[in-house]
């Protein structure tokens, strides 16, 4: 059992290493979540706004410099022409994995900009001896948003990102509008008074195969004043890759609640 919860978790490195970063998304869904308790306790459930037409996606890549440089990847709509079509608001997401899963281009062909970065070491961007601290690696995430032009961002935080995420959370949560973990690692190194702090609207996502980081993430998590709860059944850890259309349900469903 410990041989195939390693090699899970091994795949998340692998796979999902990877960031994401997104600004508000207006109200905008597609299908329906199917809430759990806590969700429902809370209201999470609103009428579905109107579908927006169908539009046309253009990915392009891009590296920004500094140590380590960082490489992304960017869905953009564009009209029948060729023609970018001005997004209300930008989204930054993570790299080849989204890309292929249909992530990005589910968020751009509803007419919004996404940015994917590949963590350092992970992908296509380098890996660096200066990210050894939680600070450093808050730094790394400001330096991306800043340099991209992020503001107000939503981070999509999965796997071994939490890293990343969390530090970033704890420190910076006034610069979030939201944030949604999934499964990631880090969860036990903060304090209940510290979880309770902070306010940022966050959607916990977690298989419910995952009886090691999804239980342990999604229990301390919880501690979170301001939460909701996307269990994905029969899902294991890599949840959004088993259950892509839940996961993409449930991810619209709670940016189109974020005001």
């Amino acid at each position: 059992m410990n041989f195939l919860r390693n090699r899970l978790v091994v795949l998340g490195l692998v796979l999902l290493a990877t960031l994401l970063l997104y600004l508000l998304l207006p109200s905008i869904r597609q299908g329906s979540m199917e809430p759990s308790l806590d969700a429902q306790k809370m209201g999470l459930m609103a009428t579905p706004p109107p579908a927006l037409p169908t539009i046309n996606v253009s990915i392009r890549t891009g590296q920004l410099p500094g140590d380590p440089p960082l490489f992304f990847r960017e869905a953009l709509p564009v009209d029948g022409a060729g023609r970018q079509i001005l997004p209300r608001n930008q989204m930054a997401f993570t790299s080849k994995t989204w890309e292929e899963l249909g992530t990005m281009a589910l968020l751009a062909t509803n007419g919004y900009q996404a940015l994917a970065m590949d963590l350092p070491g992970y992908g296509k961007s380098p890996d660096s001896e200066s990210l050894k601290t939680d600070q450093s690696r808050v730094d790394l995430l400001s330096r991306f948003m800043e340099s991209l032009g992020v503001r107000a961002a939503v981070l999509l935080s999965p796997s071994m990102s939490g890293h990343y995420s969390l530090p970033f959370l704890m420190k910076n949560s006034a610069q979030l509008h939201g944030f949604i973990p999934v499964a990631p690692v880090g969860t036990r190194s903060y304090s209940p008074q510290q979880y309770q702090n902070i306010q940022t609207p966050t959607l916990i996502v977690f298989g419910a195969l995952d009886t090691n980081l999804g239980a342990q993430s999604h229990k301390n998590l919880m501690q979170l004043p301001n939460h909701f709860v996307l269990k994905l059944e029969g899902a294991r850890h890599a949840c959004y890759m088993d259950k892509p259309r839940e996961f993409h349900q449930g991810l619209i469903e709670f940016l189109s609640k974020l005001k």
